[in-house]
């Protein structure tokens, strides 16, 4: 079985075994601790172990880097899997229809394929490297907005100093607080929003390698905030910031943040 079968069917049970939890208290009941060091909900446990159990069957890589069980050794050939089994778990509980599911798999240190699921819409966002980017199997590109006045940005910024993104908020036509990474950023490959910039210093490589993956296929831009190339670690411990465009205003964003 290939990667994106196995993904699909994982997003299967996800989808089917969160569902009686989503827009719930008993969702969003804190059942331990994460490995990335944040509580653990409900619905992230069912949902990690969904695909825990799955991949016992599938082992899809040598190692699973996940939010929640942190580094797991599944017994395959190569590889690595990062994932996050609900990328916007705080949506989920609350019942806002913008959370998904988030798997992408890396060899020799650089990642080669993601899947992203919406698992309230149900949409899939699929690449490849240096095979671009798809929606639903359908080929798909970033916006060709150019200027930072008929632009439209998602920010996350949890407890951050507002000071940094003012000058660019006085530029952007539209903000939009989504609050799904994963997400945000195959918004961006579909050209539904034109940038996201992430603030918080928190964001792990299981919430954005995925997404990366189809914002730079569906020939997007991501850096750190100085615009250099953003390299996350293999720990859910240590989290970073993101600017990520459709590349034609990346420059220009960057400058605005500085």
């Amino acid at each position: 079985m290939d990667f994106l079968t196995c993904c699909n069917e994982m997003a299967s049970a996800v989808s089917g075994a969160i569902a009686p939890l989503v827009g719930t208290a008993e969702g969003g009941r804190k059942t331990g601790m994460g490995a990335d060091g944040t509580p653990t909900q409900q619905i992230d446990r069912v949902a990690e172990s969904c695909i825990l159990a799955y991949l016992e069957e599938h082992p899809l890589a040598r190692t699973l880097i996940s939010e929640e069980a942190g580094r797991v050794e599944l017994g395959g050939d190569e590889g690595t899997i990062f994932l996050d089994p609900v990328d916007g778990t705080y949506n989920a509980v609350a019942g806002i229809p913008f959370y998904a599911l988030s798997i992408a798999y890396a060899k020799d240190g650089v990642i080669r394929k993601a899947f992203v699921r919406d698992l309230a819409g149900g949409e899939t966002f699929t690449a490849e490297r240096g095979k671009k980017a798809f929606l639903d199997g359908a080929p798909i590109t970033v916006s060709k907005t150019t200027v930072l006045e008929q632009s439209a940005l998602s920010l996350y910024g949890r407890k951050f100093d507002p000071a940094k993104a003012f000058n660019l908020g006085q530029k952007a036509r539209r903000w939009r607080l989504l609050g799904a990474s994963a997400l945000e950023l195959c918004y961006i490959g579909c050209g539904r929003i034109d940038g996201f910039i992430d603030l918080r210093g928190t964001l792990r490589v299981t919430d954005a390698a995925a997404g990366m993956l189809v914002c730079t296929e569906a020939g997007g831009m991501v850096s750190d905030l100085d615009g250099e190339p953003l390299v996350f670690p293999e720990k859910v411990t240590i989290g970073k910031c993101m600017v990520a465009t459709n590349g034609v205003m990346h420059r220009k964003i960057i400058e605005y943040l500085r």
